[in-house]
């Protein structure tokens, strides 16, 4: 198992410790939430680096680590949406343009051809991560609304460039 798979593996270890402490009512449970979700988020870019860097991408990273981060951001979205502070319709959203861009992603590689991630991508993942460490702060109900409008747009801007990008491989 390579360094890059442990950090992985870590990260995804790390989301239901993040859901519990949003879920125990004790003095500072936000902050600990807070800690172990940076924890996690930066633990995406360390394993990423260390897998380019060091050779160690494997099938199982490449299908682990978008997994784990996917399922890192919903379970923070998802209890935002149980408390109020985050529309479900924007979760849909997010959700939605994930599946779009996974289908045209496997739709290219039947036809020979991988789509790598994308600038807009890269900076919708920052701006996610960045957005809901925000939320997991005692703020005002508008940064709240600030982060959602950035999630919102760096999401349906990202998905649309992908599929504007790789339109020719529907158009087949």
């Amino acid at each position: 198992m390579t360094t890059a798979n442990k950090i992985t593996i870590f990260r995804v270890i790390l989301i239901p410790v993040f859901v519990v402490l949003m879920y125990l009512q004790f003095p500072g449970h936000q902050w600990a939430a807070l800690a172990v979700f940076i924890l996690a988020s930066l633990s995406d870019m360390v394993d990423g680096y260390i897998a380019r860097h060091y050779n160690q991408v494997t099938d199982f990273g490449k299908f682990m680590d978008p997994l784990a981060d996917k399922i890192l951001v919903l379970s923070a979205m998802l209890l935002f949406v149980e408390y109020g502070r985050f529309p479900a319709w924007a979760v849909i959203l997010v959700v939605a343009r994930e599946f779009a861009v996974t289908g045209l992603r496997l739709i290219a590689v039947e036809k020979g051809r991988v789509i790598a991630a994308a600038r807009s991508g890269k900076i919708k993942t920052m701006l996610t991560m960045v957005g809901l460490c925000l939320m997991l702060l005692p703020v005002p109900p508008v940064v709240d609304l600030v982060c959602m409008i950035a999630i919102v747009v760096s999401t349906l801007w990202s998905g649309c460039e992908y599929f504007a990008r790789n339109r020719d491989m529907l158009a087949r």
